[in-house]
């Protein structure tokens, strides 16, 4: 997914309605002088992406965004372009607006027919405007035929406003949705747009933002914003000339059970290449070598049981819990004996299965302090719901866990949601891909949050870095080896060439 607009706040369907009609109101207009100018900027972009195609196939829904589409293809038809309607909407059910629009391409001598679901597609470009932000609940057979044959046809496809079957303000798909290699949206960008199967719904995204001027203050419309790594970077510390490993602070990863050895040593990598001063883990006696071999900088340290932990729980300023954990006996005292501490923690993975179990409570004393870093599986049992559920809504499912548990949230997936007690808005982050989806890769994130704690940094703003260094490290490595067979260990080069970049300028500490 590529994003043209520098615009980084977002909005649920809710308020892009408001917007609209705030506008139609603000600039004497109307609805549909609104659709034509969307058409005529639909125009433009479907030329400039695709060139000047010799035809276009335009499948019309019922609602408002059919009224884009059939005005789209009355325009296209006045530049030589060869257009076919295939309409799923009832014609003698259109409202006004919809109806003129139609009248038009008619006019202009568009090939208007019904879709059947029997029609060979042979145009060039396949524009959808079947739904738009209108989705409420589950598609009618007759729709979810015409998104398939969208989707199978393999053709380049531009989605106006939204990509028809994604719900505009989640990110979630119920059933099917368009897989669109542009989508042309107006006004402002759409919340969903950008977590959950958004990205891939979305392809590129292009703004266009039909004459309301870029100074309009809608911020107190926006329902969540986009994180730029350019201004994160900013808020790292850089170095004093004259310090030591102890002003950078000590990130303690307790992980690593039978089995599991890898996951406390990627994490403890993370906080390492990250910047913490000094780096431990405490893990299984039988993996305090395979910790030194890989990086002898991390101390190692065996521990059997959470009594022999709990001298080494005095020294460091930051905990990480979970990576590789188990919930075996070992781990559920490990976890006790850490949370006492009641420092800086952050918890993944395992640390998380056994907190869904009631097992070990986080206090409320000390969710303050801490971030958890949850997948969907995990959060769906943090919360007692299914996977599907948290991915229908992946917002709604950040915010719930932050009120549940009281701690900063970093809901890990496409479109990784971070949400804290002391946020505003939600924050989405844009980086990372599908090269993501391996072993490694959130036990990496665990520890390049510790890392950025131990440096100071508020639990949100550790958050939301370090999401932005891990996403966009793999966006680099991408680039250079292809996302089949990315590994977690391949980013600790990239996450270290960011840091060093000439865009941070932070303050010392």
């Amino acid at each position: 997914m590529s994003l043209k607009t520098d615009d980084n706040s977002l909005f649920d369907v809710s308020n892009v309605k408001k917007i609209e009609q705030q506008f139609i109101k603000k600039n004497n207009s109307t609805e549909y002088a609104l659709a034509l100018s969307a058409a005529e900027a639909l125009l433009y972009e479907l030329t400039g992406k695709f060139g000047q195609p010799q035809s276009i196939t335009v499948f019309c829904g019922g609602g408002k965004n059919a009224a884009d589409g059939y005005l789209l293809s009355a325009l296209a038809s006045t530049k030589s372009i060869s257009v076919k309607v295939l309409e799923l909407g009832d014609p003698l059910q259109f409202c006004p607006n919809v109806a003129r629009a139609r009248e038009l391409a008619l006019t202009r001598n568009v090939e208007v027919k019904r879709f059947s679901g029997e029609e060979i597609i042979e145009s060039e470009v396949i524009v959808d405007a079947l739904i738009g932000i209108g989705l409420r609940g589950k598609l009618s057979e007759k729709y979810r035929c015409a998104i398939r044959r969208i989707n199978y046809s393999n053709l380049p496809t531009l989605s106006i406003d939204v990509p028809s079957g994604l719900n505009a303000s989640t990110g979630g798909v119920l059933d099917v949705a368009v897989n669109a290699d542009v989508t042309v949206t107006f006004f402002v960008n759409k919340q969903g747009f950008f977590t959950g199967y958004g990205p891939s719904c979305c392809g590129s995204i292009i703004l266009r933002r039909l004459g309301m001027r870029r100074e309009e203050n809608l911020h107190e419309w926006a329902s969540a914003r986009i994180l730029r790594r350019e201004k994160l970077y900013k808020i790292m510390p850089s170095r004093l000339n004259y310090s030591c490993k102890v002003n950078y602070g000590h990130v303690l990863v307790i992980g690593g059970d039978y089995g599991y050895a890898g996951a406390g040593i990627i994490a403890a990598q993370g906080a390492a290449r990250t910047g913490a001063g000094l780096v431990s883990l405490a893990t299984r006696p039988e993996h305090v070598a395979a910790m030194l071999t890989r990086q002898p900088e991390v101390m190692a340290i065996g521990v059997s049981s959470g009594q022999e932990l709990e001298p080494f729980l005095s020294r460091p300023s930051v905990l990480v819990l979970g990576p590789g954990l188990g919930t075996s006996a070992w781990s559920e005292q490990l976890l006790q004996r850490a949370l006492d501490t009641r420092i800086l923690t952050v918890i993944d993975a395992d640390a998380l299965n056994i907190i869904s179990s009631k097992k070990v409570k986080i206090s409320r004393e000390h969710a303050k302090n801490c971030v958890i870093t949850p997948h969907s599986g995990e959060a769906a049992r943090l919360l007692n719901i299914s996977v599907k559920e948290v991915e229908l809504d992946r917002i709604s499912a950040a915010i719930k866990l932050q009120k549940v548990y009281g701690t900063t949230v970093v809901l890990k997936g496409s479109g990784t949601i971070v949400f804290g007690h002391t946020s505003e808005l939600v924050s989405i982050c844009p980086y990372g891909n599908p090269g993501m989806a391996s072993a490694g890769m959130g036990d990496l994130l665990s520890g390049i949050i510790g890392g950025l704690l131990a440096q100071s940094l508020s639990c949100i703003s550790a958050a939301e870095l370090g999401c932005c260094l891990h996403s966009y490290a793999a966006d680099l490595m991408v680039n250079q080896i292809g996302q089949q067979g990315l590994l977690a260990t391949d980013l600790l080069r990239s996450i270290s060439d960011q840091l060093m970049t000439p865009e941070r300028s932070g303050e010392s500490i």
